[in-house]
């Protein structure tokens, strides 16, 4: 169950085309639907606006392929993060619509939605316009966090525009997309080593920062913690920090920010 289903069900009763107890029956169902293995949160998309993501690292394919199959059954898009090249492939096996963005290690199910036409373009159905979530990254071994953050935002409906390699031990580079940096409503700077990116960005913009530390860099690094810690006590304001690695939930809130 989703907004637009439940949307058609209450059209239906104001126009008289459904009776009131039919309508009842069909909003009476469990709010999730239990799979053994897992309870599929049905009624997420109706509370939050997007359906329950799946974290697909810790399952088995199997269990992989049911969840997914059974929410694509119920929503239009259905976004899985943490998606190995092998299990994608027996996910699209089984299921139909699938697109897998391998850098990202994001995969998503999306059934072609009929649209009416329209005269002029809508910033709300067209992502290309308006207003945009810019994300950086440091260096191209952060790519993965970052492209996870991206696509993330993409599929929720978010225009999303890129500058990767762009980390301080080069500051011309990062200075070379000063306008387009300027001109975004929220931004991802994603960084490990010493973390230093989200700092310097945020003293740049008046816009909301979203800080993304990256398990990459040498022994010191304690696997994104430095940078964890370096991006908690940023001098610069404006900045909010998510979990090491978690792109997702940076392109997921940045989304929230940018609608």
């Amino acid at each position: 169950m989703d907004n637009g289903k439940l949307k058609k069900i209450l059209e239906a009763v104001k126009a008289g085309d459904i009776p009131v107890d039919a309508a009842m029956e069909k909003l009476r169902g469990l709010p999730y639907e239990d799979l053994g293995y897992a309870k599929l949160d049905l009624h997420r998309a109706i509370r939050t606006g997007f359906p329950e993501v799946v974290f697909c690292q810790g399952k088995t394919a199997e269990q992989c392929v049911g969840i997914i199959g059974r929410l694509a059954l119920h929503h239009a898009k259905v976004l899985a993060t943490r998606v190995t090249p092998e299990i994608a492939r027996q996910i699209a096996s089984a299921v139909k619509g699938c697109t897998y963005h391998e850098l990202a290690r994001l995969l998503v199910v999306e059934r072609p939605l009929k649209r009416p036409t329209r005269k002029t373009a809508d910033p709300a159905t067209h992502p290309d316009k308006g207003k945009y979530i810019m994300v950086l990254c440091a260096g191209t071994a952060d790519l993965p966090v970052a492209e996870e953050a991206a696509v993330t935002a993409e599929t929720l409906g978010s225009r999303v525009e890129r500058a990767y390699d762009v980390g301080v031990a080069g500051l011309h580079r990062l200075l070379d997309q000063r306008e387009k940096i300027l001109r975004a409503n929220v931004l991802i700077v994603a960084a490990g080593m010493e973390g230093a990116l989200p700092s310097v960005v945020g003293g740049m913009v008046s816009c909301p920062v979203i800080a993304v530390p990256t398990s990459v860099g040498y022994g010191a690094s304690f696997g994104g913690l430095a940078a964890l810690l370096a991006m908690l006590n940023a001098c610069a304001t404006g900045i909010a920090v998510m979990n090491i690695d978690n792109g997702f939930g940076a392109g997921y809130f940045a989304h929230l920010v940018n609608r």
